[in-house]
C-alpha cells in the first residue's frame, strides 16, 4: 500500500471516528417512536402532562383528536373526538380536569381526566391557540388570532379556570399573533405578533401595553417565545427566515441571534441545564446558554417533515416530538432521552 492510500485511509478513519463521537455527543438520543398508522396528513400542535397520573396529552389538531399517551411506555391509551381544531391545553391535577383550546369550534372543552367525559365549555373566538397558565390566579391566557375569525384585531382572552369563565380579555391591533410568555416575579405579559414582527409587553394586570420592540432587524414572524427570567433575556423563535433571537427582556434590545429550524412551533428554557430545544420542521435544534449573552448550538436533530410540537418533560429527562403523516411517513409518536 503507498504513503498515499494510507495517507488517506488515515483520513477516512479520523472522520469516521469523529462522527461516531458526535453521534454520541447529540443532547438527545431516540429512545422510542409509536406509530399512529390511523392518523390522516395535518398537523399535531401542543402537549401538556399529568405527571401524577403518568399521562402525556398531544393535540392531534389536524385529525380532530386529543390523544393520551401513557408516559413511560409511551403507549397509546385513549383517543378523545369530539373536538375540531384542538390546540394547546391545560391539565388541572387538583381538579382532574383537562382543559383544550379549540381554534375551529371557538371554545375552551373541559373535561374530567379520569372519565374524559366533557364537563364544561367556556366560549371562545375562533382562531383561539396558544396558551399558557398562571398557577398563582389559576387563570389561562389564550392567544385568538384575528386573521383565522376574519377580525381586523386579536385578543388574549383570560379564562378564571377555577370558575369556567372568561374575566377579561386584551384587545391587540394586529391580525396574527402567536405564543405568550408570563413573567413570576411581576405582571408582564410578552406575546408574540407575528403579523408585525413584533414582541408587545403588557401589564395583565392593568392590561397597559407597555413596550413595542421590533424583530423585523434580524428576522420577520417571531412565533415560539421562552423566558429567562433570572438572566432577564427572552428567546424568540422567528420563521421568515428560522432564527433563534435572544432579546433583553428590560429593554427589547437584540443581544445575539442564530440560525434556527423552520417552521419553529415549540421551544422551550430548560433552567437547570441552561439549554434551549427548539422543535421545528426537519429538525430539533439545542442551543446551549454559556452565559446570558453566549450561546452555541450543540445538538441539530434530523426529524421529519412538519414535526414541529414537542414538550421536554424535565423529571424524566424525556423529550417528546410529535410526527404527522406525510407521503411514506406514518404518524407517530418520538420519544428522545435528553443526554446531559
Amino acid at each position: 500500500m503507498t504513503k498515499a492510500k494510507i495517507g488517506t485511509m488515515g483520513t477516512l478513519i479520523l472522520v469516521l471516528l469523529a462522527s461516531a463521537w458526535a453521534a454520541e455527543k447529540t443532547p438527545l438520543k431516540l429512545a422510542h417512536s409509536t406509530p399512529l398508522p390511523t392518523l390522516k396528513d395535518g398537523d399535531f400542535d401542543h402537549f401538556t402532562v399529568d405527571l401524577a397520573g403518568n399521562r402525556l396529552f398531544s393535540t392531534a389538531e389536524e385529525n380532530g383528536k386529543v390523544l393520551v399517551f401513557d408516559l413511560k411506555t409511551s403507549k397509546l391509551t385513549h383517543t378523545t373526538d369530539g373536538v375540531k381544531a384542538p390546540h394547546s391545553m391545560l391539565y388541572r391535577a387538583d381538579l382532574k380536569k383537562l382543559f383544550v383550546v379549540d381554534g375551529d369550534l371557538g371554545e375552551l372543552k373541559i373535561y374530567d381526566s379520569n372519565s374524559y367525559k366533557e364537563v364544561g365549555t367556556v366560549k371562545l373566538r375562533e382562531g383561539a391557540d396558544s396558551s399558557t397558565y398562571e398557577p398563582s390566579t389559576k387563570y389561562l391566557y389564550v392567544a385568538e388570532t384575528g386573521k383565522d375569525a376574519h377580525l381586523p384585531d386579536s385578543y388574549i382572552a383570560i379564562v378564571d379556570t377555577d370558575n369556567a369563565k372568561q374575566v377579561a380579555e386584551i384587545k391587540i391591533d394586529c391580525d396574527d399573533i402567536e405564543a405568550i410568555a408570563l413573567e413570576k416575579s411581576g405582571p408582564r405579559l410578552y406575546i408574540d405578533i407575528r403579523g408585525k414582527s413584533e414582541i408587545q409587553v403588557y401589564d395583565r394586570n392593568s392590561h397597559n401595553l407597555l413596550a413595542t420592540w421590533s424583530t423585523a432587524e434580524q428576522a420577520k414572524k417571531p412565533t415560539t417565545i421562552a423566558l429567562d427570567e433570572a438572566d432577564h433575556r427572552l428567546f424568540v423563535g422567528t420563521r421568515d427566515p428560522g432564527k433563534f433571537l435572544v432579546m433583553d427582556s428590560e429593554t427589547g434590545k437584540i443581544v445575539t441571534s442564530l440560525s434556527g429550524p423552520a417552521l419553529a412551533d415549540d421551544m422551550v428554557y430548560q433552567s437547570d441545564q441552561k439549554r434551549i430545544y427548539i422543535a421545528g420542521s426537519q429538525f430539533i435544534d439545542v442551543i446551549e446558554q454559556k452565559d446570558p449573552d453566549h450561546y452555541q448550538q450543540i445538538g441539530h436533530i434530523a426529524t421529519a417533515f412538519r414535526a414541529k410540537t414537542a414538550i421536554l418533560v424535565p423529571q424524566l429527562k424525556r423529550y417528546y416530538l410529535a410526527v404527522p403523516h406525510h407521503e411514506k411517513q406514518t404518524a407517530e409518536l418520538r420519544v428522545y432521552d435528553v443526554v446531559q
